[in-house]
């Protein structure tokens, strides 16, 4: 009966959280915008729930929730505006939630309406699960807003469970994401290890020590920062940073990273990064080769990683070949999974997740295909977890070593191949780009285009036999 309560709770807040974005909507206020004063006024809110059990608060006096609640007019919306002022210069937690904070309300009539709506609930006495998975769900609605563009800052949360599900970070390990995005593959692997153990001091090492991330974007690290801390996740302390991983060497290394880092080159006016670091293994400004490279250099002799690149990492010559043979012979690059589009906010991304090991050379890569003949769209038929049932089965982490291909001579259609490293390294520029299943809708267009070769072929004979016969009556008749 109580998971029902629960269930019913869930639904009626994010529908709650849900329409009063709609009325701020109507009143030029982005779904972005807010969600970032949502999140600076949840913490408020549950700062000062947290206060009232007598746990403290974390927020210095004068800049609390109940400072907000009496005010009306100008004089709120002076007073938020310098609580932002003041908690954005704060370490830690605080500083990480309220990065570069800014009011984006300028009517006070609606940001008392939130300030109301947000006030009639009890936020801080709810279970992780329930109001981490509440702001998910807003993080998610968010991310399919394409005039916000923060479709590129969620990867499907499908994949990134299946990715933590083969990779398997242990309660005790560290864990990575130099580009975390919303915190949706820290979040997944703490779910994933906080369920290994009872053991206070690993789970304390889990909440305060074992996550950490890196974004460019101060929108992110607020949003990131709050999720963490809406299921609870490093009450105290925050993992995440608003840093450019690639201008550093790493601070540590890490035993597991998972990430998905941004395509394409890197963003106008960014330090170039060859300036500031002597570590890396070649030069580039493809932002994705240089993400992992620097990923490369961040994993533990032992540390493994599950990375999702886009298709060019499989095949760009120059630094890209170089990556790749690195890969062979320095990584044991074991897994390739070939993502279909249709999964991304970012319409025809041709992506892969590519599992590697740190510190033994590549004996064989196997290559899962769930890219040929796949269909998804975003609308119709999003990616579910499972989806991938087959892949996690295939990938076998529990002992990869008894792993056994579908693929055969026999079996043309099997979407788990391998292949020995000699073969991979003898390819033209070492190109990981392999497909060997023939999709039916490609059949169906060879089989038409050699139809329609034919029938010129064909009407070009004629054309010959006509010709000859005409010389032919012509000289008869002469």
């Amino acid at each position: 009966m109580k998971k029902q309560i629960e269930v019913k709770s869930e639904t009626t807040l994010t529908k709650k959280v849900w329409n009063m974005a709609d009325v701020l909507a109507a009143a030029g206020v982005g779904f972005t915008d807010y969600i970032i004063q949502l999140t600076y006024l949840l913490f408020l809110k549950m700062d000062a729930e947290k206060e009232s059990y007598g746990l403290g608060s974390a927020i210095p006096k004068g800049n609390r929730w109940t400072d907000l609640l009496s005010l009306e007019g100008p004089d709120l919306q002076a007073k938020y505006e310098k609580i932002l002022d003041t908690l954005k210069s704060k370490d830690g937690l605080i500083g990480a939630i309220f990065t570069e904070a800014q009011n984006k309300i300028q009517k006070p009539a609606m940001l008392k309406k939130l300030i109301n709506m947000i006030d009639e609930e009890n936020w801080f006495s709810m279970e992780g699960d329930i109001k981490g998975a509440i702001y998910e769900s807003i993080l998610e609605k968010n991310g399919q807003d394409k005039k916000s563009g923060a479709g590129q800052y969620f990867t499907p949360r499908p994949l990134i469970n299946a990715m933590v599900d083969v990779v398997a970070p242990k309660i005790t390990e560290t864990v990575a994401d130099p580009a975390c995005g919303t915190g949706g593959f820290l979040l997944a692997a703490y779910d994933y290890m906080k369920r290994q153990s009872n053991d206070i001091e690993k789970l304390k090492f889990l909440q305060t020590k074992a996550l950490s991330g890196n974004d460019i974007t101060p929108l992110v690290v607020t949003l990131a920062s709050m999720n963490l801390y809406l299921h609870d996740v490093s009450p105290d302390t925050t993992p995440v940073k608003c840093v450019d991983s690639l201008e550093h060497e790493p601070e540590h290394l890490v035993d597991v990273i998972l990430a998905n880092p941004p395509f394409g080159t890197r963003p106008a006016g960014s330090v170039d990064i060859t300036t500031m670091r002597t570590d890396l293994i070649v030069t580039t400004t493809n932002n994705q080769l240089n993400f992992l490279q620097h990923m490369m250099l961040m994993l533990k002799d032992g540390g493994r990683a599950g990375v999702v690149l886009p298709d060019n990492v499989l095949f760009a010559d120059g630094a890209g070949e170089t990556l790749r043979k690195k890969l062979l012979t320095e990584f044991n690059l074991h897994t390739i999974l070939r993502l279909p589009t249709g999964i991304f906010y970012a319409n025809g991304v041709k992506a892969n997740v590519l599992f590697f090991v740190k510190g033994s050379p590549t004996k064989e890569t196997w290559f899962y295909d769930y890219r040929t003949g796949v269909k998804h769209t975003l609308a119709t038929r999003p990616l579910k977890r499972s989806d991938l049932d087959d892949f996690v089965s295939c990938y076998n982490a529990k002992n990869i070593a008894k792993r056994k291909e579908t693929w055969s001579e026999e079996n043309p259609t099997g979407r788990w191949r391998k292949y020995g490293v000699k073969e991979l390294l003898a390819r033209d520029k070492t190109s990981l780009d392999i497909t060997w299943i023939k999709d039916k809708d490609d059949i169906e267009d060879v089989t038409l285009a050699e139809l329609l070769t034919n029938i010129k072929d064909e009407a070009k004979e004629i054309a010959d036999h006509s010709e000859k016969l005409a010389k032919m009556l012509k000289e008869i008749d002469g």
